[in-house]
């Protein structure tokens, strides 16, 4: 390998030529959606600042909604075009083990081969109430589900979303992360659009980006990089944390609804910026949409049955519990 050339640091060497199924470059990502309530609110504020939000993720886990939430949310998700993936745990972070109290390095990760079963049962209950992307942040835990979509026990069009938890950092990561089975890779939040076009090389699933990060992954707010970030890295999921914000995690009474004056702090970058990125969706952030890409995990049709459908998942056919279309 050659050695990186100092002339050339942060400096984009490359533009990606590579798309989302439905032909744009990014999508916009709205982490930490804990329920539905604050689903709601997100999509709410979504539609009064026209912001075509097409991604919502959730980190506390699977085990702290309810299955009528769960429902909720993908059934909102669905209604809505927008992706709802929520969080596999257990995890170290809040496990008995006492590594994660000196280091975050072992927030992530699924302890014994318990923690692996935990998360391949959570991943299950979430499949059978109608979610149909999951984050993951243990490599192990990955790498079986991947093998169990691929052997046909899960849907093959389940999104794999790795966590920042488990961050990406370099093109040989990135590449291994792909074949294990992930969908959509997470990256470090300090990486340069040059090192980020590096990634870009080693895979094609798209790159999740936070733009303005959660004060516990570095704090940065990278709006001003948005369009060199698209340009070396597309398809790209514009992730837009809060900076200067409690940790919600985990997710307990007090989350079930979101102030709103922080979900329009984290939409309001998108739309006042939104003159930087000039092949921006035109459609309505809420409401139908053209096409229903196969990355966004969700029902494209709420009277879609798939007459595949695995019996093992229950005898009941409804609008929760069919496999998307594409």
């Amino acid at each position: 390998m050659k050695p990186r050339n100092p002339s050339l640091a942060g400096k984009i060497v490359h533009v990606s030529e590579l798309r989302f199924a439905d032909g744009l470059r990014y999508r916009i990502e709205i982490p930490s959606v804990e329920g539905p309530g604050v689903l709601k609110a997100v999509l709410d504020e979504a539609e009064t600042r026209g912001v075509p939000v097409r991604r919502v993720s959730q980190g506390s886990g699977v085990m702290m909604l309810t299955d009528d939430e769960i429902r909720e949310m993908a059934e909102l998700g669905a209604t809505n075009g927008v992706e709802v993936s929520l969080f596999l745990g257990p995890r170290g972070a809040w496990d008995t083990g006492g590594q994660s109290f000196a280091t975050a390095a072992a927030g992530g990760i699924a302890r014994g081969a318990n923690g692996v079963e935990w998360c391949i049962a959570e991943a299950l209950r979430g499949l059978a109430l109608g979610i149909r992307s999951f984050l993951v942040a243990d490599v192990g835990v990955l790498a079986t589900l991947g093998r169990m979509r691929r052997d046909g026990a899960l849907p093959k069009t389940l999104v794999l979303k790795t966590s920042v938890l488990l961050p990406c950092a370099n093109p040989a990561s990135a590449r291994a992360l792909e074949e294990l089975g992930a969908t959509t890779i997470n990256v470090a939040t300090d990486l340069s659009p040059a090192e980020l076009g590096e990634l870009r090389s080693a895979c094609s699933a798209p790159l999740d980006v936070y733009v303005e990060v959660p004060d516990d992954q570095g704090g940065f707010v990278r709006f001003y990089e948005v369009p060199a970030l698209i340009r070396a890295a597309a398809p790209i999921y514009v992730k837009l944390g809060l900076r200067n914000a409690p940790n919600i995690y985990p997710r307990g009474s007090t989350s079930r609804t979101s102030p709103r004056s922080s979900v329009a702090s984290a939409l309001g970058a998108p739309s006042s910026s939104s003159a930087f990125c000039a092949n921006g969706p035109r459609s309505s952030s809420r409401g139908a949409v053209p096409t229903t890409p196969a990355i966004w995990g969700f029902p494209s049709s709420r009277n879609y049955i798939n007459p595949a459908f695995p019996a093992a998942w229950g005898s009941r056919r409804d609008s929760n519990r069919c496999w998307p279309d594409r």
